[in-house]
């Protein structure tokens, strides 16, 4: 069964997802407020909104929008996510997309399949992380205090400080490493994998993407209490999901006519020509 709007307006892509050969009803509103449907096409099911728009601007609205109908579809099935700017010209570009790249797309739902994406970041719950690693580290104070001590603080020459900077640097990168190889290893009793992702900020210890089966979701809480067990209580366990597994696909979908690709990456941003099938704002 094909389930297909008749009409030309551009579509909106949020996700892929296996189609059952009926026409679902999604409780949810897309971008624009527009509603939310389905197109089906080789097994697959595109999850779209329509939209005049040519471009889809990145306001805080729109990615919101965006997340929501992807979080109201993780609830109950497995999907595949699209990055958030994705255009498709009518529903038959959509088509000829799931048609064309039916193998990989099969490929990752049978590895994704019952899975969701639980996110787990560990920061330094303290008030000066300076400080507290002067404190924990007793190589950092020396240095710190010869500074000091020899050019009173605030005349130490630069090359000093640099060096300071660098040590402090290392010392956190080693105790970040260390924190992340103790959770995982925690972590992968409850889990079928573990991406870890940059840090942004500087009290953060880690930040991990961690693919765990829809029917252990109520275990991956007490994992995440396990490991905190092994650390003291300078450090803040905070988990989030479940999410749709963006961390976890590595699937670059082909048009048809030409020899381009859109990756469904979160990170990554499609390079496609206005004449193109598929379009993406990638501003």
């Amino acid at each position: 069964m094909s389930v297909v709007r008749k009409d030309h307006r551009g579509k909106i892509l949020y996700a892929l997802c296996a189609a059952d050969g009926t026409k679902p009803n999604f409780n949810v509103r897309g971008l624009e407020s527009a509603p939310v449907y389905a197109i089906d096409q080789s097994g697959i099911r595109a999850i779209v909104s329509d939209t005049l728009s040519l471009r889809l601007r990145p306001e805080r609205s729109n990615i919101s929008a965006h997340q929501r109908v992807l979080k109201s579809l993780t609830t109950d099935r497995t999907v595949l996510p699209m990055r958030f700017g994705v255009l498709a010209r009518d529903a038959g570009s959509i088509q000829k997309l799931l048609a064309t790249n039916i193998e990989s797309i099969n490929e990752h739902f049978e590895r994704l399949n019952g899975r969701v994406e639980m996110g787990l970041r560990v920061s330094w719950d303290v008030t000066n992380i300076y400080e507290h690693f002067v404190a924990l580290h007793p190589v950092l104070a020396k240095g710190r205090d010869d500074i000091w001590s020899q050019y009173s603080g605030s005349s130490a020459r630069r090359e000093e400080k640099i060096q300071l900077g660098n040590l402090y640097e290392s010392l956190r990168t080693a105790d970040r490493e260390e924190a992340a190889e103790k959770v995982k290893d925690i972590l992968f009793d409850f889990c079928e994998d573990i991406v870890e992702n940059p840090v942004k900020r500087e009290k953060d210890v880690i930040n991990l993407a961690c693919l765990v089966e829809r029917s252990r979701l109520d275990e991956f809480p007490k994992g995440v209490f396990e490991a905190s067990k092994a650390f003291d209580n300078s450090y803040l366990f905070d988990y989030t999901g479940p999410w749709a597994p963006h961390n976890f696909i590595n699937l670059d979908l082909h048009t048809s006519t030409k020899n381009k690709k859109m990756s469904m990456s979160e990170d990554v941003a499609p390079a496609l020509d206005m004449n193109d099938d598929l379009e993406a704002d990638v501003d």
